[in-house]
């Protein structure tokens, strides 16, 4: 195992600003999909507008519909898999430049 010097060992925490839109996401839309007659609308202003003409005129985009994978199992994992590994995690290692050393 390097060290965090070589970068071998590099880990940095995500953005706690990510975290957070990410988890209040999440639960908006749980809210949305599975509660839709409490949403006080007109109190969210235009999120409150566009979430309601979404759930007016579009369940089967909230829902997922018939379509998409289906099986309990398998939607749970993705959720995990998602949930754990996902682009809040990712854009940390994709900007990470390590210093090159020079070399003799």
């Amino acid at each position: 195992m390097g060290t965090a010097a070589d970068g071998k060992a590099y880990f940095q925490r995500g953005s706690l600003f990510w975290f957070t839109v990410i988890t209040l996401s999440f639960g908006y839309y749980t809210w949305v999909v599975f509660w839709p007659q409490s949403i006080p609308y007109q109190s969210l202003g235009p999120v409150g507008l566009f979430t309601q003409y979404l759930v007016d005129h579009h369940q089967t985009f909230l829902r997922n519909g018939s379509k998409g994978i289906t099986d309990g199992r398998a939607q749970l994992l993705w959720f995990l898999q998602t949930f754990l590994f996902g682009i809040a995690s990712l854009s940390i290692l994709i900007a990470y430049r390590p210093k090159r050393q020079k070399q003799t």
